[in-house]
């Protein structure tokens, strides 16, 4: 461990006042309880001969206050501490990606999604700890932490290319400005102009569709640790300008279409939002709060095509006055039947009108 020690200082912000072995000791004990945690939660406490009333992994509740607290940014280890403390406890001390491993199937129950982690994840993370091109978790940055780790896997799978389709309205590079974080109008806004909402089925939350005026969002799960993920992911990709930005993307994308509880209860209806907080609200003020003071160029997102195609079809006329059709006339069965009643009500007016002023002019036919 002593070999790594300016390594792992490197890695912390700031001049750190530890001596080398209080540093080191640190480092040794933090790794040492984040390894046995990780292996407790794999295979089982009491097969690491921990007792049913441990007063640490046998709390009721405690795990999901860890949990928490394990993904904050503040918090992480550097990966290659882990690595080396679990290799020697292996006796492999050159090993890796054990601990990528163990960290992703700690931090599942965060995930966003109701998809479990599958053997196919499991086997291409796997593979990519041989340097293969299946699937690397370690792509961006040389996996600096656990958070890390886990972000790459949310992550995994292609994306489109960001394209500058709004660099006239945007004044900078960057920007905090949450005028300027506009992608989409909020869900109540386009439905008003005819866009649908339906559920993707997908376990990728971040796979957002727009095609022939649907947009298909993939399920995400909300629950109470969804804010503490997605504040450290965001702090994250803000601290490391060389990595992409597609969690806070797909926030502000998210955080666009929720202006209020109404827009939450519609994407819920068709499935796209399951929460379990106490009101739609609080999952609105949820999204609204996330992305405050966050620096985010609209011009590098993922998403910036789809938010073309939306805001095109938007803006398109037709779009809108078809949809205030549907609404106003066939919303429901009885509006239907009335409005067929009406046409039939006005044909036969017509015809009256017509075979009248026939028979005026012609009266002898």
């Amino acid at each position: 461990m002593k070999e790594l020690e300016e390594r792992a200082r490197a890695c912390y912000e700031g001049t750190i006042t530890l001596s080398s072995n209080e540093f080191l000791e640190m480092l040794v004990l933090d790794g040492c309880f984040v390894l046995e945690l990780f292996q407790g939660v794999a295979v089982g406490f009491q097969r690491l001969d921990y007792a049913r009333n441990d007063p640490v992994f046998a709390m009721r509740g405690s795990m999901h206050a860890i949990h928490r607290d394990m993904i904050m940014l503040e918090n992480q280890l550097p990966l290659f501490v882990l690595d080396r403390l679990l290799g020697i406890q292996l006796d492999e001390p050159d090993q890796k990606g054990k601990v990528a491993k163990l960290a992703i199937r700690f931090f599942d129950p965060l995930m966003p999604t109701d998809e479990p982690l599958t053997k196919i994840d499991m086997s291409r993370l796997g593979s990519s700890m041989g340097h293969t091109n299946t699937f690397d978790p370690f792509s961006d940055l040389g996996g600096l932490h656990c958070l890390d780790v886990f972000r790459s896997l949310l992550r995994s799978g292609p994306k489109p290319e960001p394209r500058m389709w709004l660099k006239k309205r945007s004044h900078a590079i960057r920007v905090a400005d949450k005028r300027r974080q506009q992608l989409v109008h909020c869900v109540s806004e386009l439905r008003e102009a005819g866009i649908k909402f339906k559920k993707r089925k997908t376990d990728r939350f971040w796979d957002i569709k727009f095609k022939n005026g649907i947009l298909r969002i993939p399920r995400l799960l909300i629950h109470d640790g969804t804010k503490s993920l997605f504040l450290n992911l965001i702090a994250f990709e803000q601290c490391h300008l060389d990595c992409s930005n597609d969690i806070t993307s797909y926030v502000i994308f998210m955080d666009n279409l929720i202006n209020s509880h109404e827009d939450v209860g519609y994407l819920h209806y068709f499935g796209i939002i399951e929460h379990w907080l106490g009101s739609d609200a609080e999952v609105a003020d949820l999204f609204n709060r996330l992305c405050q003071e966050v620096v985010f160029d609209i011009n590098n997102s993922y998403l910036s095509q789809l938010s073309e195609d939306v805001n095109s079809y938007y803006n398109h006329r037709w779009n809108a006055w078809r949809a205030a059709l549907k609404h106003r006339y066939f919303n429901n069965p009885w509006a239907i039947i009335s409005l067929f009643a009406a046409c039939i009500l006005l044909v036969l007016t017509f015809a009256q009108t017509l075979y009248g002023v026939y028979g005026y002019y012609r009266p002898g036919t």
